[in-house]
């Protein structure tokens, strides 16, 4: 007898971050994350969206420093409501852009560092 299960997409995202703090306050008041209230000493959950992102301290045995390059060969994109506003915003506190905004499928888009080296994509289209 076969048992079916039924997988959706991901549920919940999280990076891991060498400062939580930091981290934490770069998503919520530079990239404007709505930040949740969840008793965690471990992570920042933030919730815009159906899908929760938070920032969060290493796991056991983890070392970042000596990964090289965080989320290599992972796409992690968001929506906001204004793709220029934000990469101005972005530019203006010196944040690396490391794809500038263009027009393509999913709106204006464009990708930048954070404070680990995660590349995130912001575009604009619902």
């Amino acid at each position: 007898m076969s048992t079916t299960t039924s997988t959706q997409g991901p549920d919940f995202i999280s990076f891991q971050v060498r400062d939580l703090r930091a981290s934490a306050d770069f998503y919520e008041h530079t990239v404007g994350l709505t930040r949740l209230p969840a008793p965690n000493p471990q992570a920042v959950v933030f919730a815009d969206g159906p899908v929760a992102f938070a920032v969060r301290n290493p796991f056991p045995g983890v070392d970042l420093d000596v990964l090289g390059h965080l989320g290599a060969g992972i796409g992690v994109w968001f929506h906001c409501q204004d793709a220029h506003a934000l990469h101005r915003k972005l530019t203006d506190a010196g944040v690396t852009i490391v794809q500038e905004p263009f027009d393509g499928p999913f709106g204006v888009t464009f990708s930048f560092l954070d404070p680990d080296g995660y590349t995130v994509t912001m575009h604009d289209k619902a």
